[in-house]
């Protein structure tokens, strides 16, 4: 089988790390995975590895790429573009579409009108993204696919596999919190700026380390507030750390006692949330849907009340401050990820269904849930 996934955004978040895993699982399964971006975000060194990657906005390309190659099956990410290219190409296999963007009014325009293509089903990375595209549609089968995490790469590195000579350099006597993600408005950055100013108030051995955020549309605005306020001894900034490095990070994270924070207002799934948590570092998040899906308060981090500063840094504390607790919810959280968003896992359940639909296995047998 042959596959064509079709995205604007060629980043280096949450999607495009999902699906490098989901593209290398396929391919042990005779499923080879081929993907098309409009826009480079700075995440080709994710994919370019592990598939074939076309890069362009010119349509007669596009037009000419998914007529060449013969794809079995098309999916959508996100892109309303793409039906309108799907029918100039009259291309005649199925079309799938999965709905990533965890904002309505964002999600909307990609799920509006389908061009004249009548897609075989929406895949969502959560219950609660299903309710979300359930408010916008209701006649296509939606199913729940967790994003899966390759844990023969993502696991919690020996002592002697750390690569202590790379940033970020583990500081002496501080226990790291790890912020990972894009600068912008949906993650939060300024609850992270706020959290940082008042423990540094009254500590002096926490250092935050913000990962990523290079190419971010707030990154400038970040900059400016990051040395208005004088955080720059307490906040480490790295805005470009090789996805291929993350793993050494967490590695870091979890040996000097700390944990991970996401200010996040809202999110389809979570990726950072299920690495951090299979390399064993513990996560603190606001209390909400779908954190609440990968996250259980108590046994693999702790949950903060809405964007309660706060509340932020008492669990923070509960878990820094207390080495038993941390070690704890390490080992459970990377329990939490083998069992439940391993890609073996759940990107079997993507391969049932993709043999369903392009016809290789009976039609009751998905191995996934639908609506």
């Amino acid at each position: 089988m042959k596959i064509l996934v079709i995205w604007r955004l060629l980043t280096v978040g949450g999607v495009n790390a999902g699906w490098r895993n989901r593209s290398i699982y396929f391919k042990k399964q005779g499923i080879d995975t081929e993907f098309l971006y409009t826009t480079d975000h700075g995440g080709l060194h994710i994919m370019e590895d592990v598939a074939p990657v076309y890069l362009t906005k010119d349509e007669q390309e596009i037009i000419k790429i998914i007529q060449d190659n013969h794809y079995d099956a098309i999916i959508v990410v996100d892109t309303g573009a793409a039906f309108k290219w799907i029918r100039k190409a009259k291309y005649k296999g199925p079309v799938l579409i999965e709905a990533r963007t965890p904002e309505l009014l964002k999600l909307k325009p990609h799920l509006k009108s389908f061009k004249g293509i009548v897609p075989e089903a929406i895949i969502v990375p959560s219950h609660y993204q299903r309710r979300l595209v359930s408010i916008l549609t209701d006649e296509i089968p939606i199913h729940v696919i967790y994003n899966g995490i390759d844990t023969s790469f993502y696991r919690a590195l020996s002592t002697e596999e750390i690569l202590f000579d790379r940033d970020p350099i583990l500081p002496k006597d501080k226990k790291i919190i790890g912020w990972i993600g894009r600068l912008d408005k949906r993650k939060n950055w300024q609850m992270l700026i706020e959290v940082a100013k008042l423990m540094k108030s009254h500590r002096d051995d926490i250092e935050f380390w913000v990962i990523g955020g290079a190419q971010s549309v707030q990154r400038e605005e970040f900059a400016a507030k990051w040395q208005e306020e004088n955080l720059t001894d307490i906040i480490k900034w790295f805005p470009v750390i090789p996805y291929q490095n993350m793993p050494h990070v967490y590695a870091k994270i979890r040996q000097s006692g700390g944990c991970t924070l996401a200010t996040t207002k809202t999110e389809s799934f979570g990726n950072t949330f299920i690495e951090s948590m299979v390399c064993g570092v513990p996560v603190v998040a606001s209390k909400m849907m779908p954190v609440t899906e990968l996250v259980v308060h108590g046994e693999h981090g702790l949950l903060f009340r809405g964007q309660n500063v706060e509340d932020a840094i008492c669990q923070l504390t509960s878990i820094i401050d207390d080495p038993a607790l941390q070690q704890q919810m390490s080992e459970a959280a990377m329990v939490r990820v083998h069992e439940r968003f391993a890609i073996e896992v759940v990107a079997e359940q993507y391969v049932h269904l993709l043999k369903k639909i392009v016809g290789n296995v009976p039609s009751n047998d998905s191995g996934v849930e639908e609506q």
